[in-house]
């Protein structure tokens, strides 16, 4: 049985917290280990982090401030935000990125404090993991100008149009795919796109609870989708790129591992 990364888990402030420990064990059970568990605000980055802590190998966070929370970025974050990434459990800095569909936080202060994220990133050397949405332009414009500078780059839960890919593969960033792909209303042109992303710069992910693929089979009785749904996201994304759906997962894997420099810790795995 091959080995997943779920790179995007809402573990914290969702309608899986409740349920954490069935959740990384059904996912254990099918191989989906390890997990990184997202922090979208510095409150939830701690509590992220303090699970990981409990869990070691199993779970890795990331450690940021999402656009939704632009606005609770003050003075005193980035010496906050600072100290969480000095943890070995944060693998890297974010959700950090744009969102400019619902607009919860200004976009000027989105623009901000994503830059600020991503200075901050490049002072650390550390990956940065990336949420955009109908942000395109300003999103690439303040990526080209940290990029150069950043040891590696994510575009989690990418949904944009072809442009967009040829943007962002430009800009060397990794794109990580979800059951977006899966839905056969939404998905169709990133179905369509899928096979394009080269093998070294694809990742996949759940971002569950949310996206739970819709032709999954049986539709289980809760809406809610968890990392042990990844391997049936897997096998849809390497038939969508005529690939061999163990060597696929293999090759998710370890980009994940490389990536979030976690090869030594899981070496033969």
């Amino acid at each position: 049985m091959p080995a997943y990364f779920d790179i995007a888990v809402n573990l914290v402030g969702s309608a899986l917290e409740h349920e954490l420990d069935t959740v990384i064990e059904d996912a254990a059970k099918l191989r989906v280990s390890p997990l990184l568990v997202i922090g979208s605000d510095l409150a939830e980055s701690a509590k992220a982090l303090a699970l990981t802590q409990a869990h070691p190998r199993r779970l890795y966070c990331t450690a940021g401030v999402h656009p939704h929370q632009a606005s609770s970025w003050n003075d005193a974050s980035t010496a906050e935000l600072t100290q969480l990434c000095s943890a070995a459990q944060v693998v890297a800095l974010g959700e950090c990125g744009l969102d400019y569909n619902r607009d919860f936080s200004p976009r000027p202060v989105q623009r901000r404090v994503f830059a600020a994220q991503l200075e901050l990133a490049t002072k650390l050397n550390m990956p940065v993991f990336m949420h955009e949405r109908d942000a395109n332009r300003d999103f690439i414009a303040i990526v080209r100008e940290y990029r150069p500078h950043l040891p590696n780059a994510l575009l989690h839960c990418f949904t944009g149009d072809r442009a967009m890919l040829e943007a962002c593969l430009a800009l060397d960033l990794h794109l990580g795919i979800t059951g977006w792909v899966c839905d056969e209303r939404r998905g169709q042109e990133l179905a369509a796109l899928v096979p394009d992303i080269p093998d070294e710069r694809i990742m996949i992910e759940t971002d569950s609870p949310y996206l739970l693929p819709r032709n999954l089979r049986p539709k289980p009785k809760s809406s809610k989708n968890k990392p042990e749904y990844l391997p049936h996201i897997s096998e849809h994304i390497a038939g969508l790129r005529g690939q061999d759906p163990s060597q696929f997962a293999a090759l998710c894997y370890h980009n994940s591992l490389r990536f979030f420099g976690l090869e030594r810790d899981h070496v033969g795995t």
